[in-house]
This record gives C-alpha cells, sequence and structure tokens, in this order.
C-alpha cells in the first residue's frame, strides 16, 4: 500500500493527504479550482475528484456552496473522504467512489448547477505508460475520455448549467470542436503559460450548456517569473487571497 505525505494549502488551511509514489494533484488543479466562479447556493461537482483538493479548494473559497466529488479508483475516493473528514468539510463536501459514466442526476438529491473537471490530458495510446496504475488512470484517457466528460456533463447539467476544465494546450482544438457538439457553448477561456514567451501550455475554460455564443478570452497566466519563483498572480492564488479574480463573471 502506498505510503501518505501530508501537505498545506492556503496559509496552513486546509491539510492534504496524498500517497507519496501514487497519484499526486499538481498545479492544474489548484489553477482550476481557483477558475471556478460558482454563485451562493450553487452544487458544484467535481468529476474524477482524485484526493479531493478540488472539493476541499472550493469550499474554504465559497462557505456557501456544496460541492460533490466523484472518483473511480477506491483508494483516491477513500482519501478524498479521509481529507474532507480531517478538513471538517463533510458538512458541504460528499465523495462518491463511482464511474461518472454510471451517475444519474437523481444521485445527488439536488440540482447540479456547475462540473469542473481535470481530465486525463493523454489519449491511451499517445505516449509512455506511467507503470503505476493510479497515475496512469489519471494521466491516459484509460478507464474515461474527453468525449465521455462532455457527455457526463451534458447529462447531468441543466440549460445553463456550467462546466469548468483544465486542459492541455495541444488539445485545445479538439476540446473546442467537441463542446458545442455536446451542447456546450464556450464562453470564457484563459491561456497557462509556464513563463512570459513561452508556449501556452494548458488551458482554463468554463462552457455553458445551450449557452449563446460569445466567448472572453481573459489575459494569460504565467506561472514563474523571470526567476524562476511563482509569479504574484500564482503566490496569490496557493495563499488563498485572490478575492477580486478578473476570471469571474459578474
Amino acid at each position: 500500500m502506498y505510503d501518505l505525505t501530508t501537505d498545506t494549502f492556503l496559509q496552513g488551511r486546509i491539510r492534504i493527504k496524498q500517497f507519496r509514489s501514487g497519484y499526486r494533484f499538481s498545479i492544474d488543479a489548484v489553477l482550476l479550482a481557483d477558475y471556478v466562479c460558482p454563485r451562493s447556493g450553487d452544487v458544484v461537482l467535481d468529476l474524477g475528484t482524485g484526493c479531493g483538493v478540488v472539493p476541499l479548494l472550493l469550499a474554504h473559497a465559497h462557505p456557501a456552496i456544496r460541492v460533490y466529488g466523484v472518483e473511480l479508483q477506491k483508494t483516491l475516493a477513500d482519501l478524498a473522504s479521509e481529507n474532507v473528514t480531517d478538513n471538517r468539510m463533510t458538512d458541504r463536501v460528499t465523495i462518491i467512489q463511482e464511474d461518472m459514466s454510471m451517475l444519474a442526476r437523481n444521485r445527488f438529491g439536488e440540482s447540479i448547477r456547475t462540473i469542473v473537471c481535470n481530465p486525463p490530458y493523454r489519449r491511451a495510446d499517445s505516449g509512455r505508460l506511467n507503470p503505476d496504475m493510479q497515475r496512469a488512470i489519471a494521466r491516459h484517457e484509460l478507464k474515461t475520455s474527453l468525449e465521455a466528460v462532455l457527455t457526463t456533463a451534458r447529462r447531468l447539467l441543466d440549460i445553463s448549467g456550467r462546466l469548468v476544465m483544465v486542459y492541455i494546450a495541444d488539445r485545445a482544438a479538439e476540446l473546442l470542436a467537441k463542446m458545442p457538439v455536446n451542447g456546450f457553448e464556450p464562453k470564457r477561456i484563459r491561456w497557462v503559460h509556464s513563463r512570459q514567451h513561452s508556449d501556452a501550455t494548458l488551458l482554463l475554460i468554463e462552457a455553458v450548456r445551450g449557452g449563446n455564443p460569445g466567448l472572453t478570452v481573459l489575459p494569460p497566466l504565467f506561472i514563474y517569473d523571470g526567476l524562476g519563483d511563482y509569479t504574484e498572480e500564482v503566490s496569490a492564488i496557493f495563499e488563498g487571497e485572490t478575492p477580486d479574480k478578473p476570471s469571474c463573471y459578474r
């Protein structure tokens, strides 16, 4: 069985256990949680929640929402539930161990307003497969796919419901082509770069089910400055000090 480590976020206000040698979340998940703009009273669903980092960050940042995290792998789902309990958020965060393709609307007992997802970026036949199965499933489309994420989101969201994702930049064209086919209109997009003058590596995107055409391209997000340190914006995200996020709709 995997050994555990404990990491702290938001100046120690959130503590998250992770498997030392199994799947570990990356900065992608933290950027995704910061990009989400739920309204008071919203119910949010995180598909592929891993150790539960996105639901915990969302629940902390938005006290008036409820969050469900769905995870296929039992070891990760059990760890996510443990993290929720350790952070005293069982009243607002619920972890479900399930294949997203099997989810039905009545599973939650309330209307889901926003779905968030940090899906596997690589096709099953693309690149080297990690020998650790936890990591392989998280990084390659072995158990789910972009199409499955979009199909699940369409099934669970009402018209005007929001889908928020972080995705790899070199599959952006595929994502933007498949969203409208599945009933989603991209509304906000932000490119993520490692440094200034480097190509984008990721994109953050929000789409609306049944939305009208109209896409806002936000200023790019740079992760590192010229010295190799986190930029001021990324540092503020890790510290939980971004109350006036430029990415949020008003």
